[in-house]
């Protein structure tokens, strides 16, 4: 995490705004006095098909019957409105 000054801030926002699409947080200062973060948006990202197939390799299988069964469980089907 950098510490940038208001004067920072003000001077250099375009590196600043490049940063924070970089992923980089900043503590913004007034004299010398911490007075706020800037911290980029967590945005999704695009994950490629082989590291998905990589993580989930190793996962159990899902027995479709017992899921179905315990979601019906918990949840109504009803299509009736409750408002």
């Amino acid at each position: 995490m950098k510490e940038i000054s208001q004067r920072q801030l003000r001077n250099d926002s375009g590196k600043i705004m490049r940063g924070l699409d970089e992923g980089e947080t900043y503590v913004l200062t007034r004299n010398g006095t911490p007075v706020g973060e800037l911290t980029p948006l967590r945005r999704h990202r695009f994950v490629p098909t082989e590291t998905v197939m990589a993580m989930f390799r190793g996962a159990p299988s899902v027995d479709y019957e017992r899921l179905r069964s315990d979601l019906d469980a918990v949840a109504s089907q009803d299509a009736t409105p409750r408002g």
